[in-house]
């Protein structure tokens, strides 16, 4: 989960990071009573989940209340790379003589963390390390030993921070890891890092993304959800424990296992090539637990997305075997009854496929077309999309 600016400053404050006083603003009155509060010159910045801000207009210097207003109504409403402006952060504005770049990361492909450090801050990170990759530090982090203030201070010293702040720049650097890892996060990025005139090291931005893995760790976070940018079906999805992902497509997917998932997919987008190019309308994986609640949960959020034609249920039978799932289908379309509507094709393998053949033949359901083989299912429910 990305979090807006406002809230990667929210974590800031709570694991003690130093930086700007200010307040998230979602009117422009508001903007204009936070900006009086403070009392001083303030910065105006836009909140959303996109880089580039500053060159679309939506952060700006305000050196009183009554420019803050007029920036305020210049910024809410306005069109960020497709993201539009609904709340505004109002902050401090402080004197900067130097900026930074830090961050700390998941590197996937050490399997460890990486910290990454710059003296030239203030600007994308991808064009630092394209244009100046001697500038640009890479650390790795072992995830065992992490990074109290020692390192923090080798991490910045690598960066070429100057010698003179290193080390207040290391202990915000160590302070920035401690919400890395105690908000298990995927991603914590401050840029600019900066330096005041008299050498205090502050976090003026922040970027943070956090693994949805652990959200169970920490039900704190569910404040930081943006429910009104979120897919009404995926958030359906979320609030049933369903892991699914909406796609542009007509047939609905529902497997158990991403991988069996995943290939589903594949094999779909094939067989749609032969029936008007239909493709996949999502992947939804309801894991090892396929009871009727769980079906008829998946369904529910599948037969809500209007784009989809039909249903491929395609299940092979592990620790939880075709008859379970089989009684869990029929259990679902008696559960939803009317609202299931749109053709379902359905495709078992594994433990007890016999049986779970059996009780979905017996139901004898109108929807309901069984299939022999995964290509032979992802055929018919193209084709009945294609209907």
């Amino acid at each position: 989960m990305d979090l807006f600016e406002y809230q990667a400053k929210e974590l800031f404050v709570k694991h003690g990071v130093p930086s700007s006083a200010g307040s998230v603003a979602e009117a422009t009155a508001d903007a204009h009573a936070i900006a009086e509060q403070i009392g001083k010159a303030v910065m105006v910045k836009a909140q959303v989940k996109t880089g580039g801000r500053g060159k679309a207009g939506g952060v700006k210097f305000a050196k009183d209340a009554a420019e803050a207003l007029t920036h305020a109504e210049n910024i809410l409403g306005l069109d960020i790379k497709g993201h539009i402006v609904k709340k505004l952060l109002v902050t401090e504005a402080k004197d900067i003589a130097e900026e930074y770049y830090i961050s700390f990361l998941l590197d996937r492909a050490n399997r460890d963390y990486l910290a990454m450090c710059s003296v030239e801050g203030g600007m994308e990170i991808e064009e630092v390390a394209a244009t100046k990759p001697d500038r640009l530090a890479k650390i790795s982090i072992d995830p065992v030993a992490g990074v109290d203030v020692a390192k923090a201070r080798e991490i910045a010293a690598a960066g070429h921070l100057p010698e003179e702040v290193l080390d207040a720049a290391a202990v915000t650097i160590a302070k920035l890891w401690e919400v890395f890892v105690e908000e298990d996060a995927l991603l914590v990025e401050v840029n600019p890092l900066v330096r005041t005139p008299d050498d205090e090291i502050l976090a003026l931005d922040g970027k943070v993304t956090l693994d949805d893995n652990a959200d169970f760790r920490h039900p704190d976070h569910a404040v930081f959800e943006d429910k009104e940018a979120t897919d009404p079906l995926e958030l359906k999805a979320k609030e049933n424990d369903l892991n699914y992902v909406k796609l542009d497509g007509q047939v609905g997917v529902i497997g158990n296992g991403a991988g069996l998932v995943m290939s589903t997919l594949d094999v779909v987008a094939y067989a749609g090539e032969l029936h008007g190019g239909v493709k996949p309308a999502n992947f939804l994986d309801i894991g090892g637990g396929a009871s009727a609640d769980v079906m008829a949960a998946g369904l529910d959020v599948i037969l809500g997305d209007e784009q989809v034609k039909s249903v491929f249920v395609n299940v092979f039978g592990g620790i939880t075997s075709c008859d379970a799932v089989a009684n869990g289908i029929v259990g679902a379309l008696e559960k939803l009854g009317g609202a299931a509507t749109k053709p379902l094709v359905v495709r078992l393998d594994g433990n007890k496929v016999d049986e779970g053949r059996e009780i979905l033949a017996q139901a004898n359901h109108p929807l309901v077309t069984l299939a022999t083989s995964m290509d032979e299912g992802a055929d018919k429910a193209a084709e009945l999309a294609n209907k």
